[in-house]
């Protein structure tokens, strides 16, 4: 009994079916979706009972804060938390001259015009700093499937300005992969990194801190795409 083995398919052209490979690239400018910002809430006490009550006064006042804004917070959470004793310079044996208390809380949110106003108001507490914003891009944002197609359509003009130009026209596609696809490597950019700033207050001043005017930084997005494709043999007479 004999059974009809299929001819692999060469990794090369052929006079018959040359092949064409080209590289499909996209970079995108867009408004970003999310600002993240990071909040160290402080407290320090002469024995570890009033570092700890006051920390964690202080840090339910800021998570009261930040829950106030609704829907405009995409995401609030507790990251380290710490006491720690500072030991007197002077002297001998371990005496402890202080305690210090260190809560970090992350923020993101969807609402920009609100974060400004929170910037402020956070770092108008007592021993309480904020840093950022951190702007990006949701991870399954519409823009980041823009430039994929934006990327192969790319590929797809390259590759007939090729077969053009040898009076040719593309047949069919033979593979299309994301760049690195095949050693497991990253794909396209990374987004920009937002600007950092940081404010801090030791206490609360008796009249509200003005909102902080933040204008958004806008992110990139890279796509890359390898493509092959075999065309129709092409007219290499003079």
């Amino acid at each position: 009994m004999t059974t009809d083995t299929p001819t692999p398919t060469p990794p090369y052209g052929t006079p018959e079916t040359p092949r064409v490979a080209v590289r499909g690239e996209a970079r995108l400018e867009v408004d970003p979706e999310i600002a993240r910002i990071s909040i160290t809430v402080g407290a320090r006490g002469t024995d570890r009972r009033t570092a700890l009550e006051d920390l964690t006064r202080r840090n339910a006042r800021v998570l009261d804060l930040v829950k106030g804004y609704g829907d405009a917070i995409e995401k609030l959470e507790t990251g380290a938390f710490s006491i720690t004793p500072e030991l007197s310079k002077h002297g001998r044996g371990e005496r402890v001259r202080a305690y210090h208390g260190r809560v970090h809380l992350t923020v993101e949110l969807s609402d920009f015009t609100a974060l400004g106003e929170l910037t402020t108001r956070i770092a108008d507490l007592e021993l309480t700093s904020v840093a950022g914003p951190w702007w990006s891009l949701r991870p399954d944002s519409p823009a980041r499937g823009n430039a994929r197609r934006q990327a192969v359509r790319e590929a797809v003009k390259r590759a007939r300005e090729y077969a053009e130009a040898l009076d040719a026209r593309l047949a069919a596609l033979v593979e299309l992969a994301d760049i690195g696809a095949e050693n497991s490597g990253g794909y396209g950019g990374p987004a920009a990194p937002g600007a950092l700033r940081s404010v801090a207050y030791k206490g609360a001043s008796d009249e509200a801190a003005p909102a902080l005017d933040l204008e958004p930084q806008r992110q990139t997005v890279y796509a890359q795409v390898n493509a092959r494709f075999t065309m129709t043999p092409p007219d290499l007479t003079p």
